[in-house]
């Protein structure tokens, strides 16, 4: 029997649970001391001395421990919407009722959610890059070949989504654990050469460094930033692995590998201030450069696996919100809810990870363009979290003050530091947040003005069922199923069909399908039916917007209720709406109804999204005028 969402949250730490957690969590983070220290050191405006090395080690430091160890996995994850995660699932939580500022909110949690795709298009790009240059280390003569491997690899990663990444995932784990176990054995390596950079734990060294670098230092902070960016994986995975199993894993071996590492890092700049090249590479041995390049390459696509899956996951999320056009999914595993695949998602990403890895050659060019969307998601975090905190949580509003302005703090210093890598190619994903934001605001706007419209010609349910009753409409054996909009059992489409074909079925159903703003629906509440009148049937199917949904399933519980629905005889119809101007009223503005009406011809058909044999299912166009 599978596990509820809500029970795997709070499920208790296992070893097992916690090697998926290493796999599956931390990628992003784990790959972060490839590309953290190049960069901080490429901001730095001459060679670095002892005081800023250890002040920079304790910026690291103290980041990780307030933004990942206290905001996220002690505040961020306790803020789940039965037992999921994510800025969408917080929205969710924060906005349901609605009440005061829930437009605000909804429009924070959105924007940050498509910040996610902009940064899923560089996490990939920056992190084989990363460890792909590790051989630059060993040898110059590599140095060309190392943009087309990353190619090839990141090609071959996006093409391998079709076939599902269940076989695969179950490596992760074992990978990552050995790849932490290596991150903390090269930085302690590192740091008994230098144990003076066990200093840089004292939050003193950090503020020093701020205040004697001044303005300066915001340039520094947004390399600083490269450390966390994966903190947003911990609360957007825990409804897959459970809170326990994610912090136990951060906790006991994912912060101690890390800290250990970034002070090995450290002890290297101390000791050769001047040091070139990436000084991750530079902590290993000679012989051992090479056998680390395989498994940074590994732990770097195990990293970028985790981004692609969330994307898919968050798309599916938006879609059964009604946030986002119907796309095409599909289920690559028939255990794992959260095994997906979306082909325009994909393949979108695909083409522009391949653009910006191309495009910027390197990692350290490319990280000018990373942080930025990471940023701003996490900073629409902390003010979702502070809305949870006043109003699920009911804490006084001086302590969620208090808790939410310390965090936002922090957030604001980051987002200032990245702010300032714009010309550098931070608007990249800006850019790219801002459209996917569009979108989803026109997909939603649009919607509610079909059905604004729709309402306008609403049948008259007493009228049609009179004749029924009277016996003036002819009843033909068989099922038909209509799928409808409204939650009313006659619908215009019923309507037309009689009109057209002068005869009803025997055994008719009015179909509403609606996506719930929790997770899961429960089994005993999927299927709500009512019978109108003999032979006239309305049932109302409920899915929570993480569930694939499962018709058939729904409608066999509407069977158990005693709807005499015969699924192997129904017919199922539906209408294919076109969108066209109102030369009475404009409902939208008209690049905003263009760009609509290409979504919405786009979209996947109903007999896609809820797997109807193409062979009982008709579709009836009508114009819809916006």
């Amino acid at each position: 029997m599978p596990v509820s969402a809500t029970e795997a949250a709070a499920k208790p730490t296992t070893p097992t649970a916690a090697l998926a957690a290493l796999g599956i969590v931390y990628g992003d983070l784990g790959t972060s001391p490839l590309y953290t220290y190049q960069t901080i050191a490429a901001a730095m405006p001459g060679p670095i001395s002892a005081a800023d090395a250890i002040g920079l080690l304790s910026l690291v430091t103290w980041a990780l421990l307030v933004t990942v160890s206290v905001k996220y996995c002690l505040f961020v994850m306790r803020a789940d919407n039965h037992g999921e995660g994510g800025i969408l699932a917080l929205m969710s939580l924060v906005t349901k009722g609605g009440g005061r500022g829930a437009g605000a909110l909804v429009a924070m949690g959105l924007f940050g959610a498509a910040l996610i795709y902009g940064d899923g298009v560089i996490t990939p790009a920056i992190s084989v890059l990363s460890a792909l240059e590790g051989v630059n280390v060993a040898t110059e003569a590599l140095r060309p070949y190392v943009l087309p491997a990353a190619l090839v690899i990141l090609l071959a990663l996006f093409a391998i989504q079709t076939r599902g990444t269940a076989s695969i995932g179950r490596a992760f784990g074992p990978v990552m654990l050995a790849w932490f176990v290596v991150l903390a054995v090269l930085g302690l390596r590192g740091a008994l050469r230098q144990p003076e950079v066990l200093w840089a734990l004292d939050p003193r060294h950090a503020l020093g460094f701020l205040l004697a670098h001044g303005w300066r230092s915001f340039v520094v902070l947004g390399g600083v930033f490269l450390a966390i960016t994966g903190g947003e994986a911990l609360y957007a995975d825990m409804g897959h692995i459970g809170r326990n199993p994610i912090r136990s894993a951060w906790y006991c071996v994912v912060l101690p590998a890390l800290l250990l590492n970034y002070a090995g890092q450290t002890a290297l700049l101390v000791a050769q201030p001047g040091l070139e090249g990436n000084p991750f590479f530079r902590l290993a041995p000679d012989w051992a450069v090479v056998p680390l390049v395989v498994l940074a390459t590994l732990a770097t696509i195990i990293a970028s696996q985790a981004i692609i899956t969330g994307a898919f996951s968050l798309t599916r999320q938006a879609m059964q919100l009604g946030w986002f056009p119907g796309l095409n999914i599909r289920q690559t595993s028939d255990t794992e809810y959260g095994q997906i695949y979306v082909p325009f998602v994909n393949w979108a990403m695909m083409l522009g990870t391949l653009a910006l890895a191309y495009g910027f050659g390197s990692s350290d060019r490319l990280a000018g363009a990373y942080g930025a969307a990471v940023s701003t998601t996490m900073l629409l975090t902390t003010a979702l979290l502070f809305n949870a905190m006043r109003d699920m949580w009911h804490w006084p509003p001086a302590l969620a003050v208090l808790a939410a302005g310390g965090f936002l703090v922090v957030d604001l210093g980051f987002f200032v530091a990245n702010l300032l890598k714009l010309r550098e190619g931070g608007w990249i994903p800006l850019v790219f947040g801002a459209a996917m934001f569009a979108v989803m605001l026109t997909w939603r706007r649009g919607i509610d003005a079909v059905s604004d419209r729709l309402q306008e010609t609403k049948p008259n349910t007493a009228a049609f069922v009179a004749r029924l009753k009277a016996g003036q409409v002819t009843r033909v054996p068989g099922t038909v199923v209509f799928f409808s909009r409204a939650d009313t059992a006659v619908s215009p489409l019923m309507l037309r069909h009689v009109a057209q074909f002068r005869a009803l079925q025997q055994t008719v159903v009015s179909l509403t399908v609606r996506f719930e703003q929790v997770p899961r629906v429960a089994a005993a509440q999927r299927a709500e039916t009512a019978q109108v009148i003999e032979g006239l049937w309305h049932i109302t199917v409920r899915f929570g917007f993480v569930e694939v949904p499962n018709l058939t399933a729904a409608l066999a519980c509407a069977q158990a209720q005693g709807c005499p629905l015969d699924l192997g005889d129904a017919i199922y119809i539906a209408a294919r709406d076109a969108v066209v101007r109102s030369e009475a009223r404009p409902r939208l503005p008209g690049w905003q109804r263009a760009l609509f009406a290409v979504m919405y011809r786009n979209a996947v058909r109903t007999p896609d999204r809820f797997a109807l044999a193409p062979d009982r299912f008709l579709e009836i166009e009508r114009q819809v005028a916006l």
